[in-house]
């Protein structure tokens, strides 16, 4: 966010204002949500249903919610859930085939999503956003599931006031300040009994919604604050990733002792792609009744730390944990450059916190990155 940028202040009822405007302009609202003991993404039609006053607390293979020392609404890191979830849904039908009279015919299944505005979008999910733009919406292939959803979204921004355990945004220059992809980008103020939000547009369409929200001119305090905000946040990141030039330092130690000691740990279990913001891995699943009446075909989610992933006639390609994990890292940090122009991690630390036993990615290339400095193995 520009200090130059024209910025008003909203209070918590301008912030339900704001709800109620996207909701009256056909949006489907959807935001942080306290279920099942995590901060999850989901509808929302209030201001109470945010996670008012609580936090999480997130380490390697640990996450845990938790009273604040206040009522911010926004006071947490990241859950489980990204924003690919709506975007690049877990599960899309395409077609179903139904048996009449003797005769299958085939029906096809439309998508029509709903139009969505993302409330508290972070600055590593707008990284994350940019990401699959690029794999998904560039080149002569563009996914159309995808494309309808993400042309539609209205993204209200928030500039990071609390960094997890594992959040390493910093270090892959993704985070924690916003600085563009956004409708609206808030950032939250709270001192003592004074709560209030800093808010911009970044868009046409967010400049409208903003012109309808009660609002004051920001004054010069509230940009300091706004700006300590992120620094403090800065200060705080729980990782960070070696600054060093990944993608060679990986390709160039393929055989690193390093990627079976990790693979003794790893369960496959494809937690880390399934949490993963950027992750797009998609197969195709045909499914039937019982009756044998109608048949279905759609696309799910998937995962490179599966065995069948790599599937081809007469077995698997990566048939060893060793093999897949070395896939899913090497992909992400290095030949996704190759591919795409720029990494595959965004440093939201999901992949470290949602690990059932606790691996770090920062923590792996740390391990080759030493281990090749003082003159181990190349």
């Amino acid at each position: 966010m520009d200090d130059n940028e024209d910025a008003s202040v909203i209070t918590p009822d301008g912030l339900q204002c704001l709800l109620d405007v996207l909701t009256a302009r056909g949006y489907e609202v959807i935001g942080p949500r306290l279920r099942d003991q995590a901060i999850v993404y989901d509808a929302l039609s209030g201001i109470e249903e945010l996670p008012v006053g609580w936090t999480d607390e997130q380490d390697g293979g640990h996450y845990r919610l938790k009273r604040r020392s206040d009522e911010a609404l926004f006071g947490y890191a990241v859950g489980p859930h990204s924003w690919k979830r709506f975007l690049h849904p877990p599960r899309i039908p395409l077609w179903q085939a139904v048996r009449d009279d003797g005769q299958m015919r085939f029906v096809p299944v439309r998508d029509e999503p709903p139009r969505y505005a993302f409330l508290g979008v972070r600055a590593c999910e707008l990284a994350a956003m940019d990401i699959q733009d690029r794999v998904l919406l560039q080149g002569h292939y563009a996914d159309p599931h995808y494309q309808s959803r993400r042309k539609r979204a209205f993204l209200v921004a928030l500039n990071c006031s609390e960094a997890g355990g594992t959040c390493f945004c910093d270090s892959m220059n993704t985070g924690p300040d916003v600085r563009e992809g956004y409708d609206l980008v808030l950032t939250e103020l709270l001192d003592g009994e004074d709560h209030a939000f800093l808010v911009c547009s970044g868009s046409e369409e967010g400049e409208a919604v903003l012109a309808e929200l009660p609002q004051e001119p920001a004054t010069e305090a509230h940009l300091v604050a706004a700006r300590a905000v992120v620094e403090r946040t800065r200060s705080n990141m729980g990782r960070s990733m070696p600054q060093t030039a990944i993608p060679a330092l990986l390709m160039d130690n393929l055989e690193h002792p390093r990627w079976a000691e990790v693979a003794d740990r790893c369960l496959s279990c494809a937690n880390c792609t399934m949490v993963c913001p950027t992750c797009f891995c998609t197969t195709m699943e045909d499914t039937s009744d019982l009756e044998g009446a109608t048949a279905e075909r759609s696309q799910r989610w998937d995962s490179c730390f599966t065995s069948d992933f790599s599937y081809i006639h007469g077995g698997s390609v990566r048939t060893s944990t060793r093999s897949r994990y070395r896939q899913w890292m090497t992909h992400k940090l290095a030949t996704w450059v190759d591919q795409f122009g720029t990494s595959g991690c965004v440093g939201c630390g999901r992949c470290v916190t949602w690990c059932p036993v606790g691996i770090d990615i920062t923590e792996e290339v740390r391990a080759i990155h030493d281990d090749v400095s003082s003159g181990g193995r190349e």
